[in-house]
């Protein structure tokens, strides 16, 4: 039933049977608030991908020895969010049902929701760890529940306290940094500062990673829907990246809002698979070595 794609991202071609990580997209932005244009994210980086090697000076890894199956883009229907979500949960829990680790590409935010709902099903004592520059914990925006804006509030209902641990938020209303600082979330603002201890504190429990790409700088990374200034730089995303990965037992994660139509110069769409192949080569390093537990 999986079908190999005609075009993979690099380095991304073993065999579904025998593939450790699953990459797929989820080409949807339907609630985006500002400047749209995500859902060509993972069908630009899968084509963009060969102006990368595979081979990873940082870590001295090669994606040619590595087992990505790379599941192209699911066909979600245009202006139906609740199945748009459904199908991104329903084809998440088959990967994990098949023991494989299930790596999202957004898409807007929003599409982790159904993603991360499939890894709590399955791990009761799952936690989260968020990259990004937004809180995300509205209650509602403009009424809707589920939106960009959103997310990690929704997330918040499926996990409750003391389980969303967030790095460089840098932005937000009053309502949801208060509602954070009561304890709702572990907010850190700004930078990865206290990212050890998170990894600390979720040491030996399943862990959900989602990063936002706007955690990066605009002058890093300028072609997103909501840039916001004040943030990381790739070296330090990268390496937090890798920090989390090799530090806890990741189940799932997810790559969102990069947003190609914006990036005429393709620098942003670099960056962001280059970070892809960071994390596809720790991942892969982790299954070939023992999990950190």
């Amino acid at each position: 039933m999986w079908n190999r794609n005609i075009e993979t991202f690099l380095g991304c071609d073993a065999a579904y049977e025998e593939g450790h990580i699953v990459l797929f997209g989820a080409p949807f932005d339907s609630t985006t608030s500002y400047r749209p244009g995500t859902r060509f994210a993972s069908r630009t980086m899968r084509a963009e991908s060969y102006g990368l090697e595979t081979y990873s000076p940082y870590q001295d890894l090669d994606l040619e020895d590595a087992r990505v199956f790379d599941g192209g883009d699911l066909e979600l229907p245009f202006g139906d969010t609740a199945r748009a979500l459904g199908m991104i949960r329903d084809f998440t829990t088959e990967v994990l049902t098949d023991g494989k680790l299930p790596f999202l590409i957004g898409g807007e935010h929003l599409v982790s929701l159904p993603a991360i709902e499939a890894a709590a099903e399955k791990y009761s004592d799952l936690a989260v760890i968020h990259f990004d520059a937004h809180t995300d914990l509205r209650d509602e925006y403009l009424g809707n529940r589920l939106s960009h804006a959103t997310v990690i509030r929704r997330v918040w209902d499926i996990l409750g306290d003391g389980r969303i641990h967030q790095f460089g938020i840098r932005s937000g209303e009053r309502a949801e940094w208060e509602w954070a600082r009561a304890g709702h979330t572990n907010l850190r603002p700004f930078t990865f500062a206290g990212l050890s201890d998170a990894v600390a504190a979720v040491k030996g429990r399943p862990v959900y990673l989602t990063i936002d790409l706007d955690v990066l700088d605009p002058s890093v990374f300028p072609w997103t829907g909501t840039p916001e200034a004040g943030g990381v730089n790739f070296i330090e995303l990268m390496k937090a990246a890798l920090s989390v990965i090799h530090g806890c037992r990741i189940v799932a994660c997810d790559m969102v809002e990069l947003s190609p139509p914006l990036d005429a110069s393709g620098a942003s769409t670099a960056t962001a698979l280059k970070l892809l192949r960071e994390m596809l080569l720790a991942f892969e390093e982790d299954f070939i070595r023992p999990q950190i537990v």
